[in-house]
């Protein structure tokens, strides 16, 4: 009997980070409290990296270093939005989080010591099913070596409506598009992906990745990529997938 009751405390021992891992609203408490307390308070966004609320709560972000990856970055609301399928992120005045996780490379960069070049760094944010937390979040971090050299090969062929990208990445298939522009100011990638009133019923599904790009006409731009989760077939759409949080290609850089 007291092995078995030593057996079982250490059962319940091993569960427990398990289950706080497990907290899906573990980033909206760091966000809550902590981050926006302590930069009203103390005008100190620690733990987070960056706060801006200079529009009020309810329009501002947080940049958070995520605890995988040497370099990898999260850019969050900080209004309580659950993610990809949260209808607040299409309202009319819906603040646009892809403009500061694209500004958030030049934190991925500080990271790691070194430039990387445009088509290098991606954002991401997963569906519904292919994430761990319920706060929206935007994966900012590098690019998958394998993804990039299919890109580079492919990118050519990708024009400015949707379209499947001519080969699988990571595995998976996802659609793309061409968005010109050098930053993300006037581009909002979540209204462009809900612009297809299919998928704009059905989000949750779908998760996107953004990709910098120099096109071969010489505009700086975006390649978004589309992909579906489809269970059945064990694609959970996570975009993430298409990242390195090694960041190896900095070192190839």
């Amino acid at each position: 009997m007291a092995r078995r009751a030593i057996l079982g405390i250490c059962l319940i021992a091993l569960m427990v980070p398990r289950m706080a891992h497990a907290d899906p609203s573990a980033l909206w408490h760091i966000i809550e409290g902590k981050c926006v307390p302590d930069q009203q308070a103390h005008n100190d966004p620690s733990p987070c990296a960056a706060v801006d609320i200079s529009h009020g709560v309810a329009s501002g972000w947080v940049l958070l270093k995520d605890r995988d990856g040497i370099a990898q970055f999260l850019v969050m609301p900080t209004a309580r939005i659950s993610g990809i399928e949260d209808p607040a992120i299409l309202k009319p005045d819906a603040f646009n989080y892809w403009g500061p996780a694209w500004q958030a490379r030049t934190s991925v960069e500080a990271r790691l010591k070194t430039a990387l070049r445009r088509d290098e760094i991606s954002l991401a944010i997963n569906s519904a099913y292919g994430r761990s937390q319920d706060q929206l979040h935007i994966h900012v971090d590098c690019l998958r070596q394998d993804v990039l050299t299919a890109i580079r090969a492919n990118i050519a062929r990708v024009g400015m409506v949707w379209a499947p990208f001519p080969v699988a990445l990571a595995g998976h298939p996802y659609r793309a598009m061409r968005v010109d522009g050098d930053t993300l100011a006037d581009a909002n990638p979540f209204r462009l992906l809900a612009a297809d009133p299919d998928t704009a019923a059905d989000m949750g599904h779908h998760t996107l990745v953004v990709v910098g790009e120099t096109f071969a006409d010489g505009k700086p731009g975006f390649l978004l990529l589309d992909g579906k989760a489809d269970r059945a077939a064990g694609n959970f759409g996570s975009g993430e997938e298409l990242q390195d949080h090694a960041c190896a290609i900095a070192h190839a850089s």
